[in-house]
C-alpha cells in the first residue's frame, strides 16, 4: 500500500466529520499567503496545492492571495506579486480545480506603504479597491486615522487586516470601533474564532462579531498545518455568529479586479 499523502495525513482526522462544501457560504477568501516562498507563508508548490485543494472542498470559489509588503521584511514589488498569481492560476488549471485567484497584498502601514501610496503602486481588490493593510504588532503607527484617511482620498476603501489581533486594542475597544466609522472596513481572521491566537483574540473577534462590524472573512492561511485548525470552526458556536455578519466577500465573486483588468500575464522566466 502506498504511504499517505501530506494532503490525507492532514486531513484524516476530520475527513469523516468534514463539512459540505457549501459550508463556506462567503465563497471568496481574501486574505492568505499561498504564493509560495515569497513571504513567511507557503514553501513551494506542493503545499500550496494542498491548501488549495481544502480551500475548493470547502466551497471556496475565489481565492485573493495577499503576500506581506513591508519596507523591512517583505518590499516585494507588484509584478513578482503578478508572476506568483500566474504560477498558481496555471497550477490550479492543471489540477483542474474549481478556483480562480487573483493576488493583492497584505501591506503594513510603514514608510515604505506610505510611498507606494503616493506612487499609485499597489495592489487592490473589487470595484471598491478594497486595500488591505495591517499595523504594527507594537502599536498603532502614529496618526493611524490620517494615514486611513489618506488612503481612501487616493481612491481606495482600506481594510484592516484581523483587527482582533492587534492587542493594544484589547482594552480600548472604543478607539478600534471609531476606526471603522471613519471608513476603514475590518477583516477577521477565520482561526481567531477556532482559539487559534489565544483566549484574548478570541473573545475580541466575538465582541466585533456581536457589534456586527465584520465586513470580511479571510482564512490569513500560511501552510498546510493551519488545515485542522480551521476545520474546528465549521462545528464551533460561532459558525452562527458569522453567518449573522454583513459580509462582503460573496459580492466580490463576480468582479474583475479593477487594477487586473484587461491586463496580460506577466513574462515569467
Amino acid at each position: 500500500m502506498a504511504p499517505l499523502s501530506i494532503w490525507q495525513r492532514l486531513t484524516s482526522r476530520f475527513k469523516a466529520s468534514a463539512p459540505e462544501p457549501e459550508s463556506c457560504f462567503w465563497m471568496v477568501d481574501i486574505h492568505s499567503h499561498l504564493v509560495p516562498a515569497i513571504d513567511d507563508g507557503i514553501s513551494d508548490s506542493q503545499q500550496a496545492l494542498t491548501c488549495l485543494t481544502q480551500l475548493a472542498e470547502w466551497g471556496i470559489q475565489k481565492i485573493i492571495t495577499t503576500p506581506h509588503v513591508s519596507g523591512d521584511r517583505y518590499p516585494t514589488a507588484t509584478a513578482t506579486l503578478r508572476k506568483g498569481q500566474y504560477a498558481l492560476q496555471t497550477q490550479i488549471d492543471d489540477y483542474g480545480l474549481p478556483l480562480s485567484v487573483s493576488v493583492a497584498a497584505e501591506y503594513l502601514i510603514d514608510d515604505h506603504f506610505v510611498g507606494l501610496l503616493q506612487q499609485g503602486d499597489l495592489l487592490s481588490f473589487g470595484s471598491r479597491r478594497y486595500l488591505l493593510v495591517e499595523t504594527g504588532w507594537a502599536g498603532a503607527p502614529n496618526q493611524l486615522s490620517d494615514i486611513l484617511f489618506r488612503i481612501q482620498t487616493y481612491g481606495y476603501t482600506p481594510v484592516l487586516a484581523h483587527p482582533e489581533r492587534y492587542r493594544y486594542y484589547h482594552r480600548h475597544r472604543k478607539s478600534l470601533l471609531e476606526l471603522r466609522e471613519t471608513g476603514c472596513l475590518f477583516q477577521l481572521n477565520w482561526m481567531s474564532l477556532t482559539g487559534r491566537y489565544g483566549v484574548e483574540c478570541q473573545k475580541q473577534a466575538r465582541f466585533l462579531m456581536q457589534e456586527r462590524v465584520v465586513d470580511f472573512i479571510g482564512s490569513d492561511m500560511h501552510r498546510p498545518g493551519d488545515i485542522v485548525e480551521m476545520a474546528r470552526l465549521f462545528n464551533s458556536a460561532d459558525f452562527k455568529l458569522l453567518r449573522e455578519q454583513p459580509l462582503l466577500n460573496a459580492s466580490l465573486f463576480q468582479e474583475t479586479d479593477l487594477l487586473q483588468k484587461d491586463m496580460s500575464w506577466p513574462e515569467v522566466q
